[in-house]
């Protein structure tokens, strides 16, 4: 696997928001580090975090391979995502630190950007190991 075909099958697991898909990027025992202090073991652990996404629709991604080499690589990616949740509204809310924007009752819930660079290393045909940074907002 290289940073491309990782990228691909990512973009689709996100898209799909199959968290079964997403598990099968890794090796059985990869870690993802959604943030640089949280750390996702195991397919069992993958696929768990993953199930979030079913909470978002219209999921849009795009990304850019930055940097590649044999068994590592570095990618710019871009979602935008129509948020199909109140709950997952409050946990972003709550979870970026940046409190809720300003919406009056009957409001409709906001299509969010995320925006970050995924660093990846690979064993062969799966993924042992992938970071990310990443930011999210309302879309203006």
């Amino acid at each position: 696997m290289n940073i491309e075909q990782f990228m691909q099958g990512y973009k689709a697991a996100w898209e799909q928001r199959d968290e079964s898909m997403f598990a099968a990027l890794f090796l059985p025992e990869g870690r993802y580090h959604n943030t640089p202090f949280q750390v996702q073991r195991g397919r069992d652990q993958l696929a768990e975090y993953w199930k979030r996404v079913k909470l978002q629709e219209d999921v849009r991604v795009t990304f850019e391979v930055l940097a590649s080499t044999a068994g590592a690589g570095i990618a710019h990616w871009h979602v935008t995502y129509q948020v199909a949740s109140e709950e997952l509204f409050q946990i972003w809310a709550r979870s970026t630190g940046t409190g809720l924007p300003p919406r009056k009752p009957g409001d409709p819930l906001p299509r969010m950007v995320l925006d970050g660079v995924l660093q990846a290393a690979f064993s062969g045909d799966l993924c042992a190991e992938a970071r990310i940074w990443w930011h999210s907002m309302p879309q203006p």
